[in-house]
């Protein structure tokens, strides 16, 4: 098993983003923040023992950082002077823009992934792997069909980045299917 990234950045990126989203919770439970967190990057972590040529460090980093700018307080510079331009610029990649149309965002983000280095593709590709659970029950059908829809976006832009991470999208993308299908014959 390779073990190509540091357990050093690891413990410097987990605190950074704890204090980051300290207050936060995973959306539709009791649970902090950074459980979503901390899953994306066992994603990553896994999927690196499949990509020995991988930078272990970038990916585990934008892992652990991947929602700091968009969902706090964090900015770009911030993270550039902590954690270096690479890190900055795949975190600021993994960023929707909020200043286009709800319905662009997904594209957006997607065309400033692919031009970054595969550790940011995989980092989405295990975001969204992550995120594929039950949806919450406020959610509506057409949402619901929405995000499922940008999985399957998310996978043909990115599948290329990882094969383990795109076979683990692709099963959660069926499971999901499943589970909109049994709540619509409910």
């Amino acid at each position: 098993m390779s073990n190509n990234w540091s357990q050093d950045r690891y413990i410097d990126a987990f605190k950074f983003a704890a204090e980051s989203h300290n207050g936060q919770k995973y959306p539709g439970t009791d649970l902090p923040y950074i459980v979503h967190i901390t899953m994306v990057c066992m994603e990553i972590i896994a999927a690196l023992a499949e990509e020995p040529d991988a930078d272990g460090d970038l990916a585990v980093q934008c892992a652990l950082l991947h929602d700091t700018i968009e969902d706090t307080d964090v900015t770009y510079e911030l993270l550039k002077g902590k954690f270096g331009q690479t890190v900055a610029e795949g975190v600021s990649a993994l960023t929707k823009n909020a200043t286009l149309a709800k319905d662009m965002r997904m594209q957006d983000s997607l065309t400033r992934i692919l031009q970054q280095p595969k550790e940011i593709a995989m980092v989405k590709l295990a975001d969204r792997i992550t995120n594929l659970q039950p949806p919450p029950d406020e959610w509506s059908n057409s949402k619901r069909q929405t995000y499922l829809e940008q999985a399957r976006e998310i996978l043909a832009a990115l599948e290329g980045a990882s094969p383990r991470l795109s076979r683990r999208l692709a099963e959660k993308i069926r499971a999901y299917e499943e589970l909109l299908t049994d709540s619509l014959n409910t």
